[in-house]
């Protein structure tokens, strides 16, 4: 049987011995869209397409129209072309002499490669051809840009990836892997250049049952481009490493172990990867990192793991395996840090950069942009030792009438509460759900018994759901809810959510093995009588833990790594003591319908 590409493409030299970062232009949190006539401006969070499609990420969304795609620039766009140039001179002083673009724009991607024509800069580009889910219009016309650009700058150009992040189960931007093949073929038809597409690992390894098979894909490609982010799964489960290594002593041993230990991650998805293309017949196929990175400030809840020394450690590690790949030792062809500069319009997906926003350069590059030579560096001083690791957890024993998880009034006596506006974590990478004190930048008032502070949870749905959970102590701190096994979950909540949703709590020791799952299925109706009606109004919610404990179950992992002999229900060890959900095969809803229908939840409470 043949498989892949007749001939395929070899990978240029230059892929292999050049030092890679992703790289995009944008510095301002001020995205413009023109729909002509009329001028749209979005202050805040915004994401690009830069492809020139934008898509709001506040509830403010505007329909772009079809067949005239709108334009994406900076407030002070008259100076864009300089800030490129001024980014591009960093990029090459730094090293970083090949970079990855997203799009083939006219307003971004062509105008870089002018740009580095036109001085000279001794730099290669991974040129990418975004594809928008549901716009085949707009797909074809930025393939030809992209072909266009691929032959005119073929000196420069030395790769095209088609499409990112589009075919693994999480997608905010999900094509079939049929459609995705098709795009591909298309543009490799018209170019010389070898050609790929940019998705997470998971995707190419086909590492569980949620993700599609990518045969179709590997056939019609060169190489492959995968994404690994060890970080992201600190947050978001499934993972596939601890990132705690409470085994070591808490300091600097325990912060060079979770180092040690991320970069194993990387490595062991990379493995994961090249396991698979060997099992379906690629075993000569090369394989790049397209995407990976540490944040070096805590955007998204990764404290205890983000921080300017963490960064600089990971970036180390990546060094390393580039230069063991380099000697001939295997591993990937090139590995793409994320990212060159922060991108702050991507709000909670920020931090990244090597450089901050200001292109100021973070001390994970500094060596390599002295003061003396008249390099900005951002603030702050360190060494080795102030590298941040999770604290040892506490564990406390609970014996008052009532646990406080989130509420601003307790009664006398009883504990404070353990979880505040930070404690909120959505399930998966990206988060399928989003919870925080404020709406739009609005502080959220709470149910009259208990105001002024309220929850507002946003679900970002997939194909099987969301979920979000509380974490106190960004995890590190559990408790001890023995006394509360004969109890109830208590909690006040309003919405106007169309379907039943699942509430609860885990037990264990978050992600690894002894994880357990302890939530179930209420009605909206309060026709099982736990008071929960989805009606706008606030409704107090009692469910009893012994209701709950009949519905656990092993917390899902997507390596398989079950144990139950560790995990199993577990009052001792309660980490997350309140969790929110919507998992359709249990509730019977749809994706359609959960999608952007808000839920407030305030005062929530154990109660004996």
């Amino acid at each position: 049987m043949v498989t892949g590409v007749a001939s395929p493409r070899a990978l240029s030299a230059e892929v292999a011995s050049r030092n890679a970062v992703n790289y995009a232009p944008f510095r301002t949190l001020e995205c413009k869209v023109e729909i002509r006539p009329k001028v749209y401006v979005y202050v805040g969070q915004c994401a690009y397409d830069s492809n020139n499609i934008l898509r709001a990420l506040s509830n403010n969304q505007v329909a772009i129209p079809t067949g005239e795609p709108p334009t994406l620039e900076e407030p002070d766009s008259a100076n864009f072309a300089a800030h490129i140039k001024e980014d591009l001179d960093l990029m090459v002083a730094g090293n970083f002499r090949l970079i990855r673009l997203f799009d083939s724009s006219d307003k971004v991607s062509k105008q870089i490669l002018r740009i580095i024509r036109d001085n000279n800069l001794d730099i290669k580009v991974m040129l990418g051809v975004w594809i928008a889910s549901g716009n085949d219009a707009f797909n074809k016309a930025e393939i030809a840009r992209g072909v266009a650009l691929a032959k005119q700058y073929s000196d420069i150009v030395v790769a095209l990836s088609v499409g990112n992040e589009t075919m693994v189960s999480w997608s905010f931007n999900p094509l079939s892997v049929s459609q995705m093949a098709a795009y591909i073929k298309s543009v490799r038809s018209q170019v010389t250049q070898p050609v790929t597409t940019d998705d997470n690992w998971a995707f190419f390894a086909q590492s569980g049952a949620k993700e599609k098979n990518p045969r179709a894909v590997l056939d019609v490609i060169d190489f492959v481009a995968m994404h690994t982010y060890p970080l992201a799964e600190t947050i978001h489960p499934p993972a596939t490493w601890v990132w705690e290594q409470f085994g070591e002593e808490a300091g600097p041993l325990r912060a060079t172990a979770m180092m040690d230990a991320s970069i194993a991650a990387a490595r062991l998805q990379y493995g994961a990867v090249r396991a698979h293309l060997d099992s379906v017949g690629f075993p000569n196929m090369p394989i790049v990192i397209g995407e990976t990175g540490w944040k070096a400030v805590a955007s998204n809840g990764e404290s205890n793991r983000a921080h300017p020394v963490n960064q600089k450690m990971y970036l180390e590690r990546l060094n390393t395996w580039t230069s063991e790949s380099r000697a001939g030792k295997g591993g990937p062809k090139s590995i793409f840090y994320f990212a060159a500069f922060d991108e702050q319009w991507k709000g909670s997906d920020d931090k990244w950069g090597l450089f901050n926003k200001d292109r100021q350069a973070r001390y994970v590059v500094q060596a390599l942009y002295p003061k003396a030579q008249g390099y900005t560096h951002e603030a702050g001083t360190y060494t080795e030792a102030n590298a941040v690791y999770a604290p040892d957890v506490t564990n406390a024993v609970v014996t008052g009438n009532r646990f406080t998880v989130y509420a601003d009034t307790v009664p006398a006596g009883a504990s404070p509460a353990v979880a505040t506006g930070a404690n909120w974590f959505g399930w998966d990478a990206p988060a399928t759900a989003f919870g925080g004190e404020e709406d739009s930048g609005v502080p959220v008032t709470g149910e009259p018994g208990d105001s002024p502070h309220g929850i507002v949870i946003k679900p970002q749905p997939v194909s099987w759901g969301w979920g979000i959970v509380v974490a106190p102590g960004d995890g590190t701190v559990t408790a001890d809810l023995s006394a509360y096994e004969s109890g109830k979950l208590n909690f006040s909540i309003m919405t106007t959510y169309p379907g039943p949703i699942e509430v609860g709590f885990l037990t264990g020791k978050g992600l690894t093995p002894s994880a357990y799952d302890v939530y179930m299925k209420i009605s909206n109706n309060n026709a099982d009588g736990y008071g929960y009606i989805s009606d706008g109004n606030w409704h107090q919610v009692s469910v009893p833990i012994s209701e709950l404990k009949k519905n656990g179950a092993m917390a899902f992992r997507a390596d398989g790594n079950y144990d139950p002999t560790k995990s199993y229900f577990d009052l001792t060890m309660v980490t997350n003591p309140f969790v929110i959900a919507d998992r359709f095969e249990k509730t019977g809803n749809t994706q359609g319908a959960a999608t952007n229908t808000k839920i407030y939840v305030d005062n929530i409470y154990w109660s004996k």
